[in-house]
């Protein structure tokens, strides 16, 4: 009988004994796919957190229509997506009130968005009562084949892009919705301010113009002008 207890005994500590080794086990094995976790999630966050929203606006300008005193004004600026994460140009607001999608005129072509049209003093040509838009300074359509109407045309030097060193015709379409931009991309957006936002007397005034791609973007100052 006693050797009998003693095998028994013997035989309860070899379970136990595989017990804990087995539980040490399982801690050990849930303890790296733990830490795998946590480097994988940690990893997620940081390549997340590196890629940034940025934007560069320059050029902002502001026209008023000073012979029209119902309120007829344009503007114009460029942008420039200077991050690395694609963004949408979305909102364009005057002294706090929002353009309409309707109102913007876009080019994005990266061809014609060349450094000299981008770092160019955006230029006005006459304002249209009868159709709400500005003229077009350029007779030759050659260069916007394709493009749906409501187009505007500008050529800033007058030669329609004919050789090498001409400026680019400027194919200025009517935006139905946000312009999308990848990292580097750069457009220059031509836009009527709602009617009655900007009267003759504003002439020579500092006025606000918000410009956003998102969370991105900023109100920059600029005096409004004459065309």
């Amino acid at each position: 009988m006693v050797i009998k207890g003693v095998k028994y005994a013997v035989r309860i500590r070899r379970s136990k004994a595989i017990s804990t080794v087995l539980t040490t086990m399982i801690i050990l094995v849930a303890s790296i796919v733990l830490a795998i976790g946590v480097v994988v999630y940690g990893t997620s966050l940081f390549q997340t957190g590196a890629q940034q929203e940025s934007v560069v606006i320059r050029g902002v300008t502001l026209w008023v229509n000073a012979t029209d005193t119902t309120g007829q004004a344009w503007g114009a600026a460029g942008v420039r997506n200077s991050g690395d994460k694609l963004i949408s140009v979305d909102v364009i607001q005057i002294r706090g009130a929002s353009i309409p999608f309707s109102q913007w005129f876009v080019d994005k072509n990266q061809t014609a968005i060349s450094t000299d049209n981008f770092q160019s003093q955006f230029e006005i040509t006459k304002m249209a009562t009868a159709t709400n838009l500005l003229q077009n300074n350029t007779s030759t359509t050659d260069a916007c084949t394709g493009i749906n109407s409501p187009l505007i045309m500008l050529d800033f030097d007058d030669n329609n892009g004919a050789t090498s060193t001409d400026k680019k015709t400027l194919c200025l379409a009517q935006a139905s919705g946000p312009t999308s931009l990848t990292p580097g991309q750069k457009l220059i957006v031509y836009f009527r301010v709602n009617t009655g936002l900007l009267v003759p007397i504003d002439s020579g005034t500092p006025t606000n113009v918000g410009i956003f791609a998102g969370r991105t973007g900023a109100p920059i100052t600029t005096i409004v002008a004459n065309p």
